[in-house]
């Protein structure tokens, strides 16, 4: 537990979610996990599912996304977190996308980039199918046959569907590993997983040219989660994080990824075994600007509230805000699993009264708005925890304030735009539907 707990608080004082041990001092958001785990046991039944986290800034939306990835590694899926960017993503070029996903593809096992170790354990596979049905692994002929079975095998996975240059891409990278040339294999990998910085001498051991397109990509993504699925993994995750960051966008170009995006969920029931789950503000989902203005994903997205009842099953799943309690319920799980040698005197001085004293100064520091404050919250927080750890003559009871005027080199632009009373998101000066068209 210390190495884990080690690196909860680490990512804590960096102001960022953990990637593990999230349960530890996960609060009041069981009913939502069970939800999500229900579209996983789905997900095993070989449907195709989308689903969105709904909720304003501070919700936890990426905490609840970050819980997702590793409940759906527990139950043997290989999960993709993926952050929407104005620069470095664009979600109508489905090429970066995919290119993303495949650079953050992991398993319980491997933390990044798992493909090359998930399609090794595929060709391994194959390798011992024909052994079992008495092909002789040292026959001169044995290396050519395993490369028609990778064939025959995508065309059975895939239906016919997996391009050509997939399959040539991976029966080459094969080959050069039978050959003991690593580093053109590498290199082909590399390609396949959306690198547009692959020489051309690579390609030709392939016969390939240029880069995965938009159009290509969704074949190609289809043909990996075969893989996936293949080598006996359940299924594929992917996280979309922030998809509000559409909305800053410059108008055409938030138009096409929107459409890319009303594109992906239409598609989703297409591939067996892939789940999407995408988080966004309230803005994204309910504006004009945003989902609400293209009515074909408006209307299979659509938020319905009865009451004050909202059902967990509809496509968009919604996190609540933050209260004190909470807040206060959260610090004290991560006090107990806080790595010190002097527990029981850090549960003395950091007392349930300190916390409430802390959760209220920070509260009245962002206008009294407890749902936005927790990433400051749990810096703050875990600071109050090194100090008294650090310093046997330290009682953050006494000593402890908080100041926001010298937090502010912390805040993010959001917290700064919530601090000062600026609207998140602009209006948009063109508030017509947005047309419906191909984003690829």
């Amino acid at each position: 537990m210390t190495q884990e707990a080690q690196h909860i608080f680490q990512r804590l004082r960096d102001g960022t979610v953990p990637n593990k041990g999230l349960e530890h001092f996960a609060v009041g958001i069981e009913k939502q996990r069970k939800e999500l785990q229900r579209i996983m046991e789905m997900g095993m039944q070989n449907e195709g599912i989308f689903k969105f986290l709904r909720g304003g800034y501070g919700c936890g939306k990426t905490f609840m996304a970050r819980m997702a990835i590793l409940d759906a590694q527990n139950k043997n899926y290989v999960t993709s977190f993926v952050v929407v960017s104005e620069n470095d993503l664009q979600f109508h070029k489905f090429e970066d996308v995919y290119s993303k996903v495949m650079q953050q593809l992991s398993t319980a096992n491997c933390e990044r980039a798992a493909f090359g170790d998930i399609l090794n354990q595929w060709i391994v596979k194959i390798e011992d199918a024909l052994i079992d049905i008495g092909e002789d692994e040292e026959a001169d002929d044995f290396d050519d046959k395993v490369q028609a079975k990778l064939n025959s095998e995508l065309h059975r996975l895939t239906a016919g569907k997996a391009p050509q240059d997939f399959v040539r891409v991976i029966q080459a990278i094969f080959r050069l590993k039978q050959e003991e040339k690593y580093s053109e294999a590498g290199a082909l990998l590399s390609w396949l997983s959306g690198s547009k910085n692959v020489s051309a001498g690579a390609k030709k051991e392939a016969q390939i040219k240029g880069e995965i397109t938009s159009r290509d990509a969704f074949s190609y993504l289809r043909g990996v989660l075969e893989i996936i699925k293949a080598v006996g993994y359940n299924g594929l995750l992917i996280v979309i994080d922030e998809a509000e960051t559409i909305l800053r966008m410059r108008s055409d170009v938030r138009h096409k990824a929107l459409n890319g995006l009303r594109q992906t969920v239409d598609d989703a029931q297409n591939f067996p075994g892939l789940i999407w789950l995408l988080t966004g503000t309230k803005e994204f989902f309910d504006t004009r600007k945003g989902v609400a203005g293209l009515e074909p994903l408006h209307q299979r997205l659509k938020f319905i509230q009865q009451g004050s009842r909202v059902s967990l099953r509809q496509p968009q799943l919604e996190l609540k805000p933050f209260d004190a309690e909470r807040l206060k319920k959260v610090a004290v799980r991560l006090r107990s699993i806080y790595p010190s040698q002097q527990q029981a005197r850090l549960q003395s001085l950091v007392s349930d009264t300190f916390i409430e004293q802390l959760v209220d100064s920070i509260t009245k520091g962002f206008h009294g708005d407890v749902g936005v404050i927790p990433r400051q919250f749990l810096r703050e927080f875990v600071n109050a925890l090194d100090l008294t750890d650090e310093n046997e003559d330290y009682n953050p009871t006494e000593e402890y304030k908080f100041d926001i005027a010298k937090s502010k080199d912390s805040f993010n632009t959001t917290e700064q735009a919530i601090l000062d009373k600026k609207k998140l998101v602009e209006d948009d000066e063109d508030d017509d539907l947005i047309p419906v068209e191909n984003a690829w």
